[in-house]
């Protein structure tokens, strides 16, 4: 019974997720396949997200680099978390 408890308080939402990685190097997938990978700045309710030193990545090749980056929720797979460069 301990374990299941300790599991339950180490489970966090995606909400937190997003309020941790914020001002943070992340990766975003989109539906139609591209990797967006930079500065997570800003993202609303909408998932609408602002990145900031954005580089572009279409199967797996640099494509372009950005200072900022608008991206419409809407088009979001998901955001995951870099490690730190």
């Amino acid at each position: 019974m301990e374990e299941s408890k300790e599991a339950t308080s180490e489970a966090r939402s995606p909400s937190d997720f997003l309020k941790k990685v914020l001002g943070r190097p992340v990766s975003v997938k989109l539906n139609g396949g591209t990797d967006y990978k930079g500065v997570l700045a800003c993202l609303d309710g909408y998932m609408n997200i602002a990145m900031e030193q954005t580089e572009e990545y279409v199967d797996g090749q640099l494509k372009a680099k950005y200072g900022d980056c608008f991206i419409r929720g809407n088009n979001v797979l998901y955001i995951s978390a870099q490690k730190k460069k």
